[in-house]
């Protein structure tokens, strides 16, 4: 089975992930999904990360939040990125390449992504400007560097493109809900190969 388990300590965060890709293993969302950030909202897109993936996943961060919430919603993609990376292993036999766009309500986002060991971000998606009034507020923006440093740790390309979409909210649960869609794409098995011309990803 594909499966992971990081931690990462600073003087900022504390954070651990355990992952297995292969949750949801009859073909139905993964079941065993929790997320623990200290911020609600966050912890709700992680889920949706989680339960549409197919993953089984756990994240429990303590950050400082007083301060601000980019340290923590950085060092959680972190973490989660460096754990995908690890359970994906040499990635022998994925499908590699994927796409998904889910709407939610007027709100859809094009997602393509490339397990290419290379990793890159392009992220266009600009946010009606208000935060997410959850309890602490979540501000959208920080979804961007989420995504950069999950996309890094994970060495992988990720391309984000708001189609439309005025709900802020909205934006950006169709914006997880087609990240992990175009990763339980990717990740499936079928061949033995390494998907590559180099033989290594």
């Amino acid at each position: 089975m594909r499966t992971a388990q990081k931690s990462r300590q600073t003087k900022e965060t504390s954070v651990s992930v355990k992952l297995n890709l292969d949750g949801g293993t009859d073909g139905s969302a993964a079941d065993n999904v929790s997320s623990s950030t200290g911020l609600p909202f966050f912890d709700h897109m992680l889920t949706q990360l989680g339960k549409h993936g197919g993953f089984d996943l756990e994240i429990e961060a303590i950050g400082d939040l007083e301060v601000d919430a980019h340290h923590t919603v950085e060092d959680v993609g972190i973490v989660l990125g460096g754990a995908f990376a690890e359970a994906l292993g040499d990635a022998a036999g994925v499908r590699r390449f994927a796409s998904a766009q889910t709407p939610l309500d007027e709100a859809l986002v094009s997602v393509s992504l490339d397990l290419s060991g290379r990793p890159f971000l392009f992220y266009e998606i600009d946010f009606p400007g208000e935060q997410i009034l959850s309890d602490p507020p979540f501000d959208p923006q920080l979804a961007e560097e989420f995504w950069r440093a999950f996309a890094t740790s994970a060495k992988m390309t990720l391309h984000l493109s708001l189609v439309r979409g005025q709900n802020t909210h909205h934006i950006l649960e169709s914006s997880f809900k087609g990240v992990a869609r175009a990763l339980r794409d990717a990740i499936k098995i079928e061949g033995s190969g390494v998907p590559s011309t180099k033989g290594v990803l």
